[in-house]
């Protein structure tokens, strides 16, 4: 079990991990010997956060390759590493071989599941821990399977781009947690789209309306004793350094689909709105945000996100184009309305988030690395610029949101830190920095 009073320094982390890197991206590294075509070889896989989210990563892992196992795990809470570890051990015997040894606790137990000897590396901590967790992995020459969002933050991103550039330079895969980017329906759908099923897009419009994912409880209900820091890493939802808000942590499924309509094209500027409706008590996440971004041509997208209770659920895309129109409602199947009409009626025999990982375990057998990060980025940093053209109320550019110097993850982690809340964004008040 880790010290729990380990300082965590995210500057000097970054430092030391890009000497690190020079190192490791000489030839001798483990992707070279998985690339070399032993493909009979045991992929030993660690998993990082272990959450629910985590914990179905880990078992898409272990169902995506015959000759996978899970070795090592890592969270902040070894409560949450105990559960995951018995469901994953009752689904998966004989394959899942942790030992005691080889469960991290801790704020470095990221760094520990990364040095115990593992080929692969599961990152599904709260989102504001991602940039120097992939950091870390692409250093140690790992391959990636890194959840959604990549960062809370413009510094985060930026962190994020020299990840993933260096781990296309090594030869690593690093497939992204966007998930709808791996099934077989949108993708087909999309093509279609960019063939010009439908012309020209004039116009995007998504929206995301669900519940509350995670509520935030009263203070009264904190524990004697905890500390700042886990009270918020407990509830890490409701934070928005950790969780981004919910248009970040959540809805940024359907900005990645606009994102994908406008073949990852780069909004020129986003204005939006946003409040919080329902008490949240000591968080500071908005529960609703609609964002119209401006791209190129004068083309129009339109981002609307909800979380609330007892409200219309929906999350569907429609699609505008010059001759004709497409949509996605639900969970029916997509549709287009164009110069011939279509529906999906294709085969769809894997889900998608299983998907991804056959796709990300057959590309290190084959030795044709994956890189979603261009992608991931983009989608990523969308998410970001609206929530920040909410917060503030203002026009946010694509260059001011990219190069705000805005930091929202602390530099230093410490169990025992005082760690104060901001006060939730008032629009028109609360400043772009």
């Amino acid at each position: 079990m880790t010290d729990p009073d380990l300082l965590t320094t995210r500057r000097n982390f970054l430092k030391t991990s890009a000497a690190a890197g020079a190192v490791l991206s000489a030839p001798a590294i483990l992707s070279g010997r998985l690339f070399a075509g032993e493909n009979s070889e045991t992929l030993r896989v660690g998993l990082i956060g272990c959450g629910g989210r985590g914990s179905g990563a880990a078992d898409q892992a272990l169902n995506a390759d015959k000759n996978v196992v899970l070795v090592a795990l890592g969270d902040a809470f070894e409560e949450k590493i105990n559960g995951s570890l018995a469901a994953l051990q009752k689904a998966h015997p004989g394959r899942v071989k942790v030992t005691p040894e080889k469960c991290f606790v801790g704020l470095d137990a990221y760094q520990k599941v990364i040095e115990s000897g593992v080929d692969v590396v599961l990152l599904a901590s709260p989102p504001g821990f991602r940039p120097v967790h992939l950091q870390a992995a692409v250093a140690a020459g790992k391959h990636i399977f890194c959840e959604k969002p990549m960062a809370t933050d413009a510094p985060g991103v930026r962190s994020v781009i020299e990840s993933g550039k260096l781990a296309k330079e090594k030869k690593l895969s690093l497939v992204a947690g966007f998930c709808w980017r791996y099934e077989a329906a949108r993708r087909e759908f999309y093509q279609r789209i960019h063939a010009g099923a439908i012309g020209e897009i004039r116009a995007v419009h998504a929206n995301y309306f669900a519940g509350p994912v995670k509520p935030m409880p009263p203070a009264a209900k904190r524990p004697a004793g905890m500390g700042d820091l886990e009270w918020q890493v407990r509830n890490w939802y409701n934070f928005v350094w950790l969780s981004g808000d919910g248009l970040v942590e959540q809805a940024v499924h359907s900005v990645d689909k606009i994102a994908w309509a406008m073949k990852d094209t780069s909004p020129l500027k986003a204005l939006a709105v946003g409040g919080r409706n329902s008490p949240n008590h000591e968080g500071n996440i908005y529960d609703h945000i609609f964002v119209t971004y401006e791209f190129p041509n004068d083309v129009r997208a339109f981002m609307g996100q909800r979380q609330l209770s007892n409200a219309h659920g929906e999350v569907s895309d429609y699609i505008l184009g010059t001759s004709g129109t497409a949509k996605i409602t639900g969970a029916a199947g997509p549709v287009i309305h164009g110069k011939e009409a279509w529906r999906y009626r294709g085969p769809n025999p894997v889900d998608m988030y299983q998907q991804e990982h056959d796709e990300l375990f057959a590309s290190i057998r084959k030795g044709e690395p994956i890189n979603d990060s261009t992608r991931m980025v983009n989608s990523t940093m969308m998410a970001i610029m609206g929530r920040m053209a909410a917060y503030t109320g203002q026009e946010v550019t694509w260059e001011e949101a990219f190069n705000s110097e805005e930091q929202l993850v602390p530099e230093k982690l410490d169990w025992k830190m005082k760690l104060d809340v901001p006060p939730m964004a008032v629009p028109g008040f609360s400043k772009l920095t």
